[in-house]
């Protein structure tokens, strides 16, 4: 028995399956067995379970590689749920529901539609889907999602000019905070540093352990260090790089390497104060 790493659904998050099939190529599109009944999702690669964070053994199964039937079969659900999207989105407007739809799902096997929506709060549907059930004929689970889940299934590009991290490769979201981007010296322009869903960006997170690492090892803004016989006031740090912008008494302004230089005066926490707030 194989394992390996399957994209749920068109854009869906990759997880670890089992399969028998040796021959399994990338792309190709599999009929699935997950906790959800059977679904569909594209074959990436086979793999071990050591790197990609599953600790678990009962992993989900490749049913099979998908025939020419089930493909055709995929395309007709897709049909329905664009339909299914759009009779639900006027019986939200019906039932009075302040609701934001955002996506459609059959399963595989027609079983069950999930429609899944943003709310400012808690949204009692009940009567909703007691009318989407006689609609449809099938069972009906309506899910409430994040901002941050909005964007990982709907997509985009994100400031870098790059496919969002959250739809190609995220699979859980990570606390992020505004300490993480002060650590990084970013401006706090919440423009600047927030995503597409409107939160801090998940790329904040990334090297966040990196700058802190290396934070520790130089002196930081405020600090008074000594570089050849004369004292300034560090005025600026690159952690990356290692280098101090600093501010001498006569006026002159050196780069200087932290290691070239002794600390006078330390201080831990002078980024508030470095524009005199």
């Amino acid at each position: 028995m194989k394992k390996a790493l399957v994209r749920n659904r068109r854009f869906g998050r990759v997880d670890v399956y089992t399969t028998n099939i040796e021959s399994l190529e990338s792309h190709d599109t599999c009929v699935l067995a997950n906790d959800r009944g059977f679904d569909y999702g594209t074959f990436v690669r086979y793999c071990d379970t050591e790197g990609t964070g599953d600790k678990k053994e009962d992993f989900p199964k490749i049913e099979r590689r998908a025939t020419q039937a089930d493909k055709r079969k995929i395309e007709q659900n897709m049909i329905e749920e664009k339909k299914g999207f759009d009779i639900c989105q006027k019986k939200m407007k019906e039932f009075k529901k302040e609701m934001k739809l955002v996506s459609v799902e059959y399963t595989f096997d027609k079983t069950k539609m999930i429609f899944y929506f943003t709310a400012k709060g808690r949204i009692d549907f009940r009567d909703l889907v007691k009318d989407l059930a006689s609609t449809f004929k099938t069972r009906i689970e309506l899910r409430q999602i994040g901002v941050r889940d909005e964007s990982k299934m709907i997509g985009g590009i994100g400031p870098c000019g790059r496919i969002l991290c959250c739809k190609l490769w995220i699979r859980e979201f990570d606390a992020v905070n505004i300490k993480m981007a002060k650590t990084q010296r970013l401006s706090l322009n919440p423009e600047k540093i927030s995503g597409l869903c409107g939160r801090l960006l998940c790329c904040l997170r990334y090297e966040y352990f990196t700058y802190k690492f290396h934070e520790g090892k130089i002196p930081l803004e405020g600090s008074f260090v000594k570089y050849k016989d004369e004292v300034g006031q560090v005025a600026a740090v690159n952690i990356l790089k290692g280098t101090l912008f600093v501010y001498f008494n006569d006026g002159k302004k050196l780069e200087i390497n932290g290691s070239d230089c002794l600390v006078v005066e330390k201080k831990s926490k002078k980024r508030e104060n470095l524009n005199g707030k």
